[in-house]
């Protein structure tokens, strides 16, 4: 797929998917997020890819959030035939959190508002000293209902959560560590041997370990869709097993299934 608005590549195993607006700090329009689910939903498919990185083009701004010169009344304009950017931020945001892989948030600048969201929803964050962090919901008039809270709970506590959200205040990367808002806090020029170093590691563990655990993660919070990710990764592991080849099987050679060995386990 050719994309306008990211940059997608890859690279010994990691998929790095780059929001590329930085004359507008990153911020994004209904193109950009169309565009983000599909190269996450890429990265998903692609056995080559481990891990994946989420950043921002230039050094002034990972994301932030919604280009409110395109938001109109209803929500946002400019591109009718794509995502509503409030639908597709929704769907990004699952995505991120559902993808059976790391995502790791290479926060390079501001991460403010929709911007802070997606680094929040990532499996871990990776900031550089520069960075800055925060929501503008109330002070632009929006606000994010779902994970932009919920998972926002869960990495600060529900006093400080409240804070970012009701007052919109900006917070240093070193704040924000330690909040728990981020992983690791680095100089500028060491940001990206960060984010290798923690890419490496995350390539050298289990891929089904790490799949499984991201489920377990979200198992208790996420109600039944929870606990669906978490019952799909397994079944997943199930179907490569001869137990259950042996049902297939014997329905495709119109016979009894015979699962009498399995039961020595």
């Amino acid at each position: 797929m050719t994309y306008q608005e990211i940059i997608y590549e890859k690279k010994d195993g990691v998929g790095t998917i780059t929001i590329n607006r930085p004359e507008r700090y990153n911020a994004c329009t209904p193109v950009t997020i169309y565009e983000l689910t599909q190269a996450f939903t890429a990265a998903w498919v692609d056995e080559e890819v481990g891990v994946v990185t989420l950043t921002g083009a230039g050094d002034k701004a990972f994301c932030v959030g919604g280009d409110q010169t395109l938001r109109e009344r209803g929500g946002y304009g400019g591109a009718a035939a794509l995502l509503p950017l409030e639908v597709g931020w929704q769907q990004v945001s699952l995505l991120i959190r559902t993808i059976p892989k790391p995502v790791i948030a290479r926060v390079n600048g501001f991460a403010i508002g929709g911007g802070n969201v997606f680094q929040v929803v990532c499996d871990l964050s990776i900031a550089s000293e520069t960075a800055q962090f925060g929501q503008a919901g109330p002070r632009v008039g929006s606000f994010d209902p779902g994970y932009g809270t919920g998972d926002l709970v869960r990495n600060v506590g529900m006093k400080k959560a409240k804070e970012i959200w009701y007052m919109c205040r900006r917070y240093t990367a070193r704040e924000a560590l330690a909040m728990g808002l981020v992983n690791a806090v680095v100089p500028p020029d060491m940001l990206d041997a960060e984010v290798e170093k923690w890419s490496r590691e995350l390539l050298e563990k289990s891929p089904t370990a790490l799949k499984m655990l991201k489920y377990a993660f979200h198992g208790e919070t996420d109600g039944v869709m929870g606990i669906s990710n978490l019952g799909v990764g397994g079944l997943s592991m199930f179907y490569e097993t001869e137990e259950s080849l042996e049902g297939k099987r014997a329905f495709v050679e119109k016979r009894r299934p015979d699962y009498s060995r399995f039961r020595r386990k």
